[in-house]
């Protein structure tokens, strides 16, 4: 696998209009620098916009799911729904997910499919964005940013949820369960028709930039890390290491009797990091 260069997108010719169509749910799928097709979903929100100001110039949140996930997942429409009423939001099944196409990488090539996202939002007529990404997402939406940091393809604001710190871990049960599923061929198997979910076969070739490094090559775009004290799949130290990274341009959260991921950010929770995005992103 190769990070290839991120950013370059086909826009999908079928897409939203700003002026007349910005208050209707629209879905359509994306094509990504290398070609993938992504099924993607724009909800304008319920957010009462003032008619007197400039048609779409708001903000939209771009919601990059964790491993497994796809676009029509329980919790991932429960995490739009609930961004929805700070800004539009729009989501997508990364690569080998749900509907979309090409075969997953875990967080590797998946930085495309973001870029493929934002650049969508920007073109429907947003011009603030904030990303949210969770476990895999939240690894994404960080090396997005800092590829992104200077030519103006970027997020004004970035969320990382339960996000690693560095790649290979495997001091946790589930994440030795995850290396499993996503190194063996048996494990590709439970994944395709387990988790609806296909992975490519390919080790990474290069590693990708780790999140760590990612978060210090940002600065200064806002950035939230959201860490659960029980979360199952990454101990504190992945957090904290992020947040030493971020130096004065991050904030962490870290949330007691919380787990990992969308499963365990509850509404409560979600509410605050739109209110956060609304403060941040411009």
């Amino acid at each position: 696998m190769s990070n290839g260069r991120a950013g370059h997108v086909v826009r999908s010719v079928d897409r939203p209009h700003c002026e007349t169509n910005r208050r209707t749910p629209f879905r359509t799928f994306l094509r990504t620098a290398d070609g993938v097709s992504l099924d993607s979903v724009y909800d304008p929100g319920a957010v009462v916009y003032d008619a007197s100001a400039p048609p779409c110039r708001d903000l939209v949140f771009v919601v990059a799911h964790g491993f497994t996930g796809d676009v029509d997942r329980p919790h991932v429409r429960r995490v739009a729904s609930t961004f929805g009423r700070y800004g539009a939001v729009v989501t997508f099944s990364f690569r080998g997910h749900g509907r979309s196409g090409g075969r997953s990488t875990v967080g590797d090539r998946e930085v495309l499919d973001l870029a493929a996202a934002v650049e969508w939002a920007r073109g429907i007529g947003h011009t603030r964005v904030a990303t949210v990404g969770f476990s895999m997402g939240g690894s994404v939406v960080l090396r997005h940013a800092a590829l992104h940091r200077e030519d103006g393809r970027g997020a004004d604001a970035v969320v990382s949820v339960s996000a690693p710190a560095r790649w290979y871990y495997r001091g946790t049960a589930p994440m030795r369960r995850l290396h499993w599923l996503v190194t063996r061929p048996e494990g590709r198997l439970v994944g395709r028709y387990g988790f609806r979910t296909r992975i490519h076969h390919r080790e990474w070739d290069p590693v990708p930039l780790s999140p760590a490094e990612a978060v210090r090559r940002m600065a200064p775009t806002p950035l939230l890390i959201v860490h659960g004290d029980r979360d199952g799949y990454f101990p504190l130290d992945h957090p904290r290491m992020l947040a030493e990274a971020a130096g004065e341009h991050g904030e962490l959260w870290l949330e007691p009797g919380m787990g990992h991921a969308e499963h365990a950010a509850d509404d409560a929770l979600l509410a605050r990091i739109g209110d956060w995005a609304v403060s941040r992103a411009g």
